[in-house]
């Protein structure tokens, strides 16, 4: 990329390091409301589908927010949008301190979710300062700031048993609000802007980086991210919820296991990102669904009694998942979700370098999106049946749409390079590089990347 000329390696691990830790405090403020929300629960009595909604409520705004955050990072340059947004959402996290009432808890709750609009701001920022072969990496090391998610589930228990809901969330403000300014001080801008800027030109107009959003590529992409990243932000919210409910455990306890979900959710997008740069993202998405398949599968089976006529009588004997079991089941499943979400966003910006922005803006905001639709679907699924796996059943038909369309999709791509294949139904083939999907340079080889 010509734009990194002068570019140092120093340079580029310091904006790297800076949008991940600015991204780690914003995702950690994006989920505060799987904890307190508990308490909040506990306190104006809200029924299963109430506390659905108020959890998923941050949930939306952060979703909705990325598609204009990204494009405003394209036009003003990632370092000014990622550090006014901070402020601004620190403002709104002090403000939630004062509210009683459940209505204006969602209003505030709107506000709060603008920390999850950093995740755009980030991917297009970052992927700016790295060559194309080293941004599923540097994307993935980005990713990882979802452990933000852990760092809440873990420690916003003590504070809340300690402090209560409300100063918790002040402290939450204080501590977003100091991140902003060392952004701003520390940050350099990233080198597309700083080319913009010496050219004097200006940023690409809003319209023109939303034209790649008419491919359905760019859609089908959305439904993955939809899965493991808005399935994600989904359990990491309703976990807490369900353990308490389920296995009786204390709020601290199921603060903690819900950690140990979020935590591998989260770092090892990094060695997603590896994964996708050396194997291709296409591999890893299809080890990420079947591995969540069998996963969800084992989760969702409900305790089952049953009844057997032996020869001297009925044999009775039941089968229920012990909480171990939903705990080393639900790492599993955070883990390759993990590598999932690393290998969506190694798509992006090699399928459309000029949109990086715009097509990452989407698909973030209908990934984020399934966070804050899912737990309403969990909530109300559960007040339908009183079943607590049916949350995992969801989950489940959701990751099988996804396998499915992917892969045909595929196969559709292979047959139109090469219409031999329409006699072979078994053979296995590369990836080929579908050359009508987006914006992507032709290569004029077969392509093993995504």
């Amino acid at each position: 990329m010509k734009n990194l000329e002068g570019v140092t390696r120093p340079d580029q691990y310091r904006a790297l390091a800076l949008s991940t830790l600015a991204f780690t405090v914003c995702f950690a403020v994006w989920t505060i409301f799987s904890i307190i929300g508990v308490r909040i629960k506990q306190d104006l009595g809200l029924s299963e589908t109430e506390f659905g909604i108020l959890v998923a409520t941050p949930v939306l705004t952060g979703s909705i927010s990325r598609i204009f955050l990204g494009i405003w990072t394209e036009q003003l340059g990632g370092r000014r949008v990622f550090s006014i947004l901070m402020l601004v959402t620190s403002v709104c996290v002090f403000l939630l301190s004062y509210v009683e009432t459940y209505w204006m808890f969602l209003i505030a709750a709107l506000g709060v979710g603008l920390a999850g609009g950093s995740f755009i701001v980030g991917i297009a920022y970052t992927s700016y300062w790295f060559e194309e072969e080293r941004q599923g990496t540097a994307l993935g090391i980005f990713g990882a700031g979802n452990v933000g998610a852990a760092v809440t589930n873990f420690g916003a228990p003590f504070l809340l048993i300690a402090l209560g809901w409300e100063r918790t969330a002040v402290i939450y403000a204080v501590v977003l609000a100091i991140m902003a300014v060392v952004f701003w001080v520390f940050a350099q801008e990233d080198p597309m802007t700083m080319a913009r800027r010496r050219a004097g030109t200006r940023g690409t107009s809003a319209l023109t980086q939303l034209e790649p959003l008419r491919h359905p590529q760019v859609w089908r992409f959305a439904l993955y991210y939809f899965f493991v990243f808005g399935g994600f932000v989904a359990l990491a919210s309703y976990l807490p919820r369900y353990y308490v409910g389920a296995y009786d455990v204390s709020i601290a306890v199921a603060g903690t296991l819900t950690a140990l979900y979020s935590l591998p959710a989260s770092v090892f997008r990094a060695f997603g990102g590896y994964l996708s740069d050396r194997f291709g993202a296409r591999a890893v998405m299809y080890l990420t669904f079947i591995v969540s398949l069998v996963c969800l599968f084992l989760l969702a089976y409900p305790e089952t009694r049953y009844a057997v006529q032996g020869k001297e009588g009925l044999i009775e004997f039941s089968l229920a998942m012990p909480l171990w079991g939903v705990v080393v089941l639900t790492v599993l499943l955070g883990f390759f979700m993990s590598l999932g979400k690393a290998a969506v966003y190694k798509h992006i910006p090699v399928y459309y370098p000029n949109n990086v922005g715009s097509v990452g803006g989407l698909v973030g905001m209908i990934g984020g999106l399934g966070g804050f639709f899912l737990p309403i679907t969990f909530g109300i699924v559960l007040d339908l049946t009183g079943v607590w796996t049916t949350s995992y059943m969801v989950m489940f038909v959701l990751v099988a749409v996804s396998l499915v369309w992917m892969h045909v999709a595929i196969r559709r791509m292979e047959r139109r390079h090469i219409p031999e294949l329409s006699e072979e139904r078994y053979r296995y083939l590369p990836e080929v590089q579908d050359s009508t999907d987006g914006n992507r340079r032709k290569t004029g080889e077969t392509d093993a990347r995504p």
